[in-house]
């Protein structure tokens, strides 16, 4: 079922310098999205899933993050009194906020994060290989373009060939209840009537 995604962030460095890239992507859908952040701290992080929450068109039940302090305190620190004075990490205020259940990967063992880590390895290799000139916000925009067209044009097979796309138009043709907008309102570029997509 669709909703369940991993987050994660990683460096892109580059001659100009470097960006903190957050990533999130659906484990079913495939459906990516990024966001720059100049760090990688617990605000940063909690802005992230507050943009991922109004991104994705539909509910997200379950999010998966490694132990990173933009997601979790350190384990020494997640009981006793100051965690109980203090309240949840800012993160999981976000999650229960949105009744998000967050999950968090054992310490010390990234592959149970894999599907992240390939993601974020991908889009680096992909990117920083094609890209040569210009400064951070190009890159940036280099990026971005490269997840747009891999969530709408590429052809995966884990999805049976489609895009991921295709593949939240097809979740919501089954179950459109736990959509909050329909999926043509993802389209990048002009709004068409044309596209036939979750109620038409």
């Amino acid at each position: 079922m669709i909703g369940y995604v991993h987050i994660d962030s990683c460096e892109l460095r580059h001659a100009h310098g470097k960006l903190v890239m957050f990533l999130a992507i659906d484990r079913v859908s495939k459906f990516s999205y990024v966001e720059f952040k100049d760090n990688a701290g617990k605000m940063e992080g909690a802005a992230f899933l507050e943009a991922v929450v109004e991104a994705f068109p539909y509910r997200i039940h379950t999010v998966l993050t490694d132990n990173g302090m933009a997601f979790a305190d350190l384990p020494k620190n997640r009981d006793g009194p100051s965690r109980r004075f203090l309240g949840p990490h800012i993160f999981d205020r976000v999650c229960i906020a949105n009744g998000i259940e967050h999950r968090l990967t054992k310490p010390d063992h990234p592959w149970t994060h894999g599907q992240a880590e390939r993601t974020n390895r991908t889009i680096k290799n992909a990117t920083l290989k094609t890209y040569h000139d210009g400064d951070l916000e190009s890159l940036a925009a280099h990026v971005l373009a490269f997840v747009t067209a891999t969530n709408f044009a590429k052809h995966l097979k884990a999805l049976r060939w489609r895009t991921p796309f295709q593949a939240i138009c097809d979740a919501c043709t089954k179950d459109p209840s736990i959509f909050k907008i329909k999926p043509r309102h993802l389209i990048p570029g002009p709004y068409t009537e044309s596209i036939h997509v979750c109620g038409g």
